[in-house]
C-alpha cells in the first residue's frame, strides 16, 4: 500500500517569518512615521540632511536638503562626503538602491576613511544581493571603527543573508556589547537564531527587542513565526494580531496570521486574513495560501484553482502555485491537468521534491485507472481496486457515474462544512441513508442509479447554495 503524502506545500518560504532579511529593512515596507512638516525657522539644510529616519522630516525633504547642501560644498571634501552619505542612506531607505550606490561610491572616492560610507554601502550591496561586495565593505567599516556597534550589526546581516549564522550571531553579540540597548541588534540576532532553528533563543531576543521598542511590529510577527515553529500557534496568532494593530498596512502580517489560523484548522479566519493581504497587495504567495485554505475547507477546488490561476498570472515562475493547483486538479479527479502542473512546477524548480513525488503518484494513479479500463480523468470517491459491491463496480466502469460519485462527495463536504450540531448530524444520517439505499436498490429494475445520483447531487448543491451568504 502506498503511504499517503501531502500534496500541498506551504506558500511561505520561512513559514511566516517576516524579516525580509531583518529589521533594517522595515523602512522599505512601512511609510515614514512622521508626516512632512514645514521647515522650522532657523533650521538649516545641513541639519535636515543630517536628520534621521525618526525625525520630523520625510525622505524627500531630506533628499532636497542634502542636494542643496551638496551644491555648495564642492571645495569642502569631508563635508561633501558626509552629505553624500546622508543622501545615499535616504535613497536606500526609499529603495532607490542604484542612486544610493552612486552617492556612496562618490563619498568613498572623496574620503576613503569615511567608515559610515563603507557601512552604508555594505548595507546597499546586501540589499541588492551582492554579498561579496557587501562583506568587503562591512569588513572595512569594522576595521576603520572597531567601536561602532552598527558596523558589526550590519556585517552580521551580511553573514545572515549568506546563511553563516554563527558568524552573524558573533557580530550581533559584539554590537550588543558596544550598545546594549540596541533593539534592532536583538531583533536581527533573533532572526539568525530563527534561521539556525534555535527557536527559544530567538523568542528571547525578540522579546527583548520588544521590551526596548514596544512598537516594533516586525519583531512581533517574527516572534510569532518562532512560536509557530514550537507549535505555540495561539501565541503566534496573538503576536501577529499585535503587529497588525501597530501596522495595518503591511500585507505580510495578515498573511502570517492567516497561515497560523490555517495551522489551527480555522480556515474561515485564515481566508479573511488572506483577503486583507490580497486587498493591500495582490501577491502570488497570498493567493496560493488562500487557495490552500479553500482546498482544506470543504474541498472548494474550483475557488482554489481560481486563486492558483491568479497567482500564476502574477508570477509565472512560482513553482508552488503550479504544484498546489496540480494537487487540486488531482483531488477533482483530473489527473491529466494535475500531471501537467506538476511537470511545470519541476521545470521551474527541478529541486522541488514535493512536486516530483506528486508527479510520480499522479502517474501511478493514472496508470492504475487505465489498467482498470476506466477514464483516466475521473475516479469515484472509493478505491475501485477493492470494490466488491455490484453497485460500486458499476460506478467504476462508467465514467459518468464515477464523475457523479466524486461530485456528490465534494458537494457533501461543502454542505457539511456549513452545518454543525443537529443539522450536521442529520446531514450525515441522510448521506448514510442515501448510500445504503443505493447499495440495496441497485439491480432492481425500478431503480435508476444515474437518476438517483443526480437527484442527490442536486439536493446537496441546493443545501450549499442556501447556506452561502
Amino acid at each position: 500500500m502506498r503511504r499517503a503524502r501531502p500534496a500541498f506545500a506551504a506558500a511561505c518560504l520561512f513559514s511566516g517569518f517576516a524579516g525580509l532579511w531583518f529589521g533594517l529593512l522595515v523602512g522599505l515596507l512601512a511609510a515614514p512615521a512622521a508626516q512632512a512638516q514645514a521647515q522650522a525657522p532657523g533650521v538649516t539644510n545641513a541639519e535636515i540632511c543630517a536628520s534621521t529616519d525618526d525625525d520630523a522630516y520625510p525622505p524627500q525633504r531630506r533628499i532636497e536638503a542634502c542636494s542643496a547642501l551638496i551644491d555648495t560644498l564642492s571645495d569642502q571634501t569631508t563635508a561633501l562626503a558626509a552629505a553624500l552619505v546622508n543622501r545615499g542612506t535616504v535613497y536606500w531607505y526609499i529603495n532607490k538602491t542604484q542612486l544610493a550606490l552612486t552617492d556612496l561610491d562618490r563619498a568613498i572616492a572623496l574620503d576613503p576613511k569615511n567608515e559610515r560610507a563603507f557601512r552604508e554601502r555594505s548595507n546597499t550591496y546586501r540589499t541588492m544581493g551582492r554579498l561579496d561586495k557587501a562583506l568587503g565593505d562591512a569588513n572595512e567599516a569594522v576595521r576603520l571603527d572597531p567601536n561602532d556597534a552598527q558596523a558589526f550589526e550590519k556585517r552580521g546581516n551580511v553573514f545572515t543573508n549568506n546563511s553563516q549564522y554563527d558568524r552573524a550571531i558573533a557580530d550581533y553579540n559584539e554590537a550588543l556589547r558596544l550598545k546594549p540597548d540596541d533593539s534592532i541588534a536583538y531583533m536581527d540576532r533573533g532572526a539568525a537564531e530563527y534561521f539556525k532553528q534555535d527557536y527559544q533563543p530567538a523568542i528571547a531576543d525578540l522579546t527583548e527587542a520588544l521590551r526596548l521598542d514596544p512598537k516594533n511590529a516586525r519583531a512581533y510577527t517574527n516572534r510569532g513565526a518562532a512560536y509557530k515553529k514550537l507549535g505555540r500557534i495561539d501565541q503566534a496568532i496573538a503576536d501577529d494580531g499585535e503587529a497588525i494593530k501597530l501596522d495595518p498596512l503591511t500585507p505580510e502580517y495578515f498573511d502570517n496570521r492567516g497561515l497560523n489560523y490555517a495551522a489551527n484548522g480555522d480556515y474561515d479566519r485564515a481566508i479573511a486574513d488572506y483577503n486583507e493581504a490580497i486587498k493591500l497587495k495582490p501577491q502570488a504567495n497570498f493567493l496560493t495560501n488562500r487557495g490552500d485554505a479553500y482546498n482544506h475547507k470543504g474541498g472548494d477546488y474550483d475557488r482554489a484553482i481560481a486563486d492558483y490561476d491568479r497567482a500564476i498570472a502574477l508570477d509565472p515562475g512560482f513553482a508552488l502555485a503550479y504544484n498546489n493547483r496540480g494537487a487540486a486538479y488531482g483531488k477533482k479527479g483530473d489527473l491529466d491537468r494535475a500531471i501537467a502542473d506538476y511537470q511545470q512546477a519541476l521545470r521551474v524548480n527541478p529541486q522541488f521534491d514535493q512536486a516530483a513525488q506528486n508527479l510520480a503518484d499522479a502517474r501511478e494513479e493514472r496508470d492504475r485507472r487505465l489498467a482498470a479500463g476506466g477514464d483516466s480523468s475521473v475516479l469515484p470517491t472509493f478505491d475501485c481496486g477493492s470494490a466488491h459491491r455490484a453497485v460500486e463496480k458499476a460506478i467504476c466502469s462508467d465514467p459518468d457515474l464515477a464523475r457523479l460519485d466524486r461530485e456528490i462527495g465534494a458537494a457533501y463536504k461543502t454542505a457539511l462544512a456549513n452545518r454543525d450540531g443537529k443539522d450536521g448530524a442529520q446531514l450525515r444520517q441522510d448521506q448514510r441513508d442515501f448510500i445504503a439505499a443505493r447499495n440495496k436498490q441497485f439491480g432492481n429494475p425500478q431503480y435508476n442509479l444515474k437518476r438517483e445520483m443526480q437527484t442527490r447531487l442536486d439536493a446537496l448543491r441546493g443545501m450549499s447554495a442556501k447556506a452561502s451568504p
